[in-house]
């Protein structure tokens, strides 16, 4: 299994209403791309502040390297970048494979 882990910085101009669209996107790409275990988000809450202005995560697993290979190009993963540059300011993405 592959994790593809995203922190996410919004720009300051991204509103609450942005981030929910963008967040309700994320949870339904499961259901539309093959290979997707499973997608989870959540908000910074940590208070060692150490974040460095990353408020969110997105923790995608897929089956294998493949099925992350299939879903970096497909149009739904296309779609969700094109909704969420916008409202970026910056994006790590960190990929493992579980062992």
């Amino acid at each position: 299994m592959i994790r593809h882990v995203l922190f996410i910085k919004f720009k300051d101009s991204a509103t609450h209403e942005d981030i929910s669209i963008c967040f309700g996107n994320f949870e339904a790409i499961q259901t539309k791309v093959d290979g997707i275990e499973s997608v989870e988000w959540g908000e910074n809450s940590s208070v060692e502040d150490r974040n460095k202005g990353y408020s969110h995560c997105v923790l995608m697993t897929f089956v294998d390297q493949g099925s992350l290979d299939h879903y970096l190009p497909h149009p739904e993963h296309m779609a969700l970048k094109a909704q969420l540059g916008p409202i970026m300011e910056d994006i790590i993405v960190f990929d493992y494979e579980l062992s």
